[in-house]
């Protein structure tokens, strides 16, 4: 029963968590409940960047003290001064008895500090609560803060039998209409989004979330020739779309940048866009996470380049045929089972009339993935 209800409580701190979707990054989600003799006393999360914090936002939500009570949160409490004051005083302050977290905060700053100021001052802690559900809501902020690189999702809608398009090239619309909902979710999640400049050329897309109150994300475009239209719908007038190109053209330069355009010039990595330095420039910026809804090719290249981290796979019950009709996979592809890339965590379930496939991609099994 203990360990129900502790699950219970975390749970829910996961779901607040989750509503700060779009509006903390390059902040972690972060939910926290205050329980008082078994039941939810107080409750809240981290709401926006530069605002308070979850903690903080629960004690704010108490209608009595909370002497004496526990509480539940997903991420190890900060210890610092940085927006806001450490929340790790604020739970010592309000007489806190135990606190259960869900993850230690790998961050430098962080990084067991805050446990031990709760410790420190005779308050109880548990760690490690739910901790893969923990990790896995934060994996583009883990990601970003460990290794200065974003996280990188692909995500791609396909017919049973493996394609992305008609070999006419019509796609629209292989996924129902739900699972079109819901990647309007990942585009308000996900500070990125990124496409080839085929994927620009041939549907001239906004790239965009279509939510009410939801965020667009910044629109990266790898275009290795520098081919993007200067009225492509892609460009906006919202000075969120990159170009990542090896052209030398500055005038064509120039001309985008006009336009707001942020122009990443990278080395050459076999006639394309280099992908290694381009994410770290990407991630120096401030992007930790990405979603892809490139090509075969792009998606590809990001695999073997050992850069990919999930892939999200919206399966339709319709057969599409036809040898020379796209599929989500291609480039050179890998030689021998061996050398394929293993997925690891998978999750399926249904969205409307399509199957949604989940997985994360196995690290450090061969060569650089």
């Amino acid at each position: 029963m203990e360990n129900y209800e502790k699950n219970r409580f975390m749970r829910r701190a996961l779901e607040l968590a989750a509503r700060g979707a779009g509006a903390v990054d390059p902040n972690p989600l972060v939910g926290a409940v205050i329980v008082k003799d078994g039941r939810i006393a107080g409750e809240g999360w981290h709401k926006k960047f530069g605002e308070a914090h979850a903690e903080v936002n629960a004690f704010s939500s108490l209608t009595e003290s909370a002497e004496g009570a526990e509480m539940y949160v997903t991420l190890e409490p900060c210890a610092h001064y940085g927006k806001t004051p450490p929340c790790a005083n604020a739970i010592v302050k309000h007489g806190i008895k135990k606190v259960y977290i869900g993850l230690t905060d790998p961050n430098p700053r962080v990084a067991g500090k805050g446990a031990e100021i709760l410790k420190n001052a005779g308050i109880e802690v548990e760690t490690g609560v739910l901790e893969a559900e923990c990790r896995r809501i934060n994996a583009p902020f883990l990601k970003h803060i460990t290794t200065g690189l974003p996280y990188i999702v692909l995500k791609w809608a396909m017919s049973l039998d493996g394609k992305i398009a008609c070999h006419t090239g019509e796609s629209k619309w292989i996924s129902c209409e739900e699972s079109r909902a819901e990647v309007q979710a990942l585009r308000n999640r996900y500070i990125g989004i990124m496409t080839g400049i085929n994927t620009v050329l041939a549907d001239d897309p906004y790239l965009t979330c279509r939510i009410d109150g939801g965020r667009s994300p910044y629109r990266i475009i790898c275009d290795s020739g520098l081919k993007i239209p200067l009225d492509a719908k892609v460009i906006g007038t919202d000075k969120k779309c990159i170009v990542a190109t090896v052209s030398g053209d500055n005038d064509k330069i120039a001309k985008l940048e006009e336009k707001g355009v942020k122009v990443i010039v990278t080395p050459e990595s076999n006639g394309k866009v280099d992908l290694n330095f381009l994410m770290q420039k990407l991630g120096a910026s401030g992007i930790n996470g990405i979603l892809c809804e490139g090509g075969g090719t792009l998606n590809f290249a990001l695999l073997e380049s050992g850069l990919a981290d999930k892939a999200i796979v919206y399966t339709a019950p319709m057969i599409i045929g036809g040898r020379d009709a796209k599929t989500p996979v291609e480039g050179a592809g890998y030689r021998h089972i061996p050398d394929c890339v293993e997925l690891e965590n998978v999750s399926v379930r249904q969205c409307g009339t399509d199957f949604v496939f989940e997985a994360e991609v196995r690290k450090n099994v061969h060569g650089d993935n």
